[in-house]
């Protein structure tokens, strides 16, 4: 069995870490196996005692940002007298993650449950922060999930570090009314959707198709997870990172020479320009993901009916891949004195029907599970009423993600995406934004060494 690459610092306690993605052809990969190394025996490799301190209910504690999360929990709550659920809002992102490391770190004040994002799970298992529920689960729930979005709670081991919540399939949103003015085909391949942008702009030169962002990391993460890339993986002890891969270079080649042609605008999103764009109709389509109709629907209300979703423009349309944007998994942290029962939580909350539904009606969110996500979603959002197979496309879409790798230092990676691409999308370069995806690179890797993490060549 293979441990994970570890700091060297803290090689006598860290758990493992994710394997990486193979190398071999085809553009959907997947992780070699690796168990969790027997350095720690944490909290969630015990079972809970089924009772709380003098003999009353269980007691678990979960932090979360979802809104109106207590109103989806009360439904266990009034189900489960004996195991007793109390929710904790908290910030999300970076925020949350810190906070929670920091309750670890002192041995107190850390939830029994906590809702992570998929992106921060490797930090967190790499500082002991989550359980392996692995033992508490039902046979049948990887199945419930699709492949990406599981491998992303597992870490490609045989471990399991949360339980999927919500996902965020990327799709391409367009006013379908622009399109039809202009007597231009929905695009099928990125080629396509170069060709449309070319006959958008010319129609109109104050219209775009579209934008390049570079203040969205986890957009251009999704759209190399799309092309076949994984940024992380593991050979034997060490990090690989492979940010400046042909996939990715594929993806920062493409949209730079579009900026540079000047068919693409290089707006950032969620700016008053970006949405004053989407208001006036000058920005045509967006790239964005599932949650894309309620950000649609804040920023540019009155466009509603006019815009309508398709699955992402294809590399090769004989081999249909996708990538994701964003989502989140239900995790036990290492400090919680029922993991056992903490799991049983965390996998109703995610599977169960009733529970899946409330999801989606009173969270809002688009439940990780399909299946039950395509039962619980039989009407489009408001935004997008003219579209009633809303939710068919995103789940035909979401069973075809790639794989794909996050690392330990995720957060130094976005950050130097937008200090590199910022000023390349300035500059309207394709040549400098393939010298940002280098230097997105080497700052990664010089930060995994800096910190103690053996790096291979």
């Amino acid at each position: 069995m293979r441990s994970k690459p570890m700091s060297r610092a803290s090689r006598q306690s860290a758990p493992v870490a994710p394997a990486g993605a193979r190398r071999g052809p085809g553009r959907r990969r997947t992780l070699t196996a690796v168990a969790a190394a027997a350095l720690l025996v944490t909290a969630g490799c015990s079972g809970g005692s089924g009772t709380g301190s003098g003999g009353g209910p269980v007691e678990l504690t979960f932090w979360t940002w979802a809104p109106n999360m207590e109103q989806v929990v009360q439904t266990w709550n009034d189900t489960h007298p004996d195991v007793q659920v109390t929710v904790n809002k908290q910030d999300g992102g970076d925020a949350a993650v810190v906070k929670l490391l920091t309750a670890i770190k002192a041995g107190d004040g850390a939830p029994d449950l906590m809702q992570a994002e998929y992106q921060k799970i490797p930090t967190l298992v790499s500082s002991d922060a989550l359980a392996d529920i692995s033992g508490e689960l039902g046979d049948d729930v990887a199945g419930t999930f699709p492949d990406s979005v599981w491998n992303s709670v597992t870490l490609g081991s045989d471990a399991v570090y949360a339980v999927p919540q919500d996902s965020g399939p990327m799709l391409f949103f367009y006013r379908a009314d622009l399109f039809e003015q202009h007597g231009i085909a929905v695009p099928t391949t990125w080629a396509e959707y170069a060709d449309a942008a070319r006959k958008i702009h010319a129609a109109d030169p104050s219209v775009f198709l579209g934008t390049f962002s570079a203040n969205d990391p986890g957009w251009f993460a999704g759209l190399s997870q799309q092309a076949g890339a994984s940024w992380w993986g593991v050979e034997g002890d060490a990090w690989d990172v492979d940010i400046d891969s042909e996939p990715t270079r594929q993806v920062a080649s493409y949209w730079g020479g579009l900026v540079q042609e000047g068919v693409i605008a290089n707006t950032p999103m969620y700016t008053p320009e970006w949405n004053a764009a989407l208001n006036e109709g000058t920005q045509a389509g967006w790239v964005g993901a599932v949650w894309s109709p309620a950000v649609l629907e804040g920023n540019a209300a009155d466009t509603a009916g006019k815009w309508a979703a398709a699955p992402l423009p294809q590399w090769d349309p004989t081999d249909p891949a996708g990538g994701n944007w964003g989502g989140s998994a239900t995790a036990v942290t290492t400090q919680s004195e029922h993991p056992a029962e903490a799991a049983e939580f965390a996998q109703w909350l995610n599977t169960d029907p009733e529970a899946v539904q409330a999801l989606a009606d009173v969270a809002g969110v688009y439940p990780a599970a399909t299946e039950a996500a395509s039962q619980a979603l039989t009407d489009p959002p408001a935004f997008l009423a003219n579209q009633p197979d809303y939710y068919d496309v995103v789940a035909e879409v979401a069973e075809t993600s790639n794989d794909f790798t996050y690392g330990p230092n995720v957060n130094v990676a976005y950050s130097a995406y937008t200090d590199a691409f910022g000023p390349a999308a300035e500059q309207r370069s394709a040549e400098a934004f393939t010298a940002a995806l280098q230097a997105m690179q080497t700052t990664t890797v010089e930060d995994l060494e800096n910190t103690g993490f053996t790096v291979a060549d």
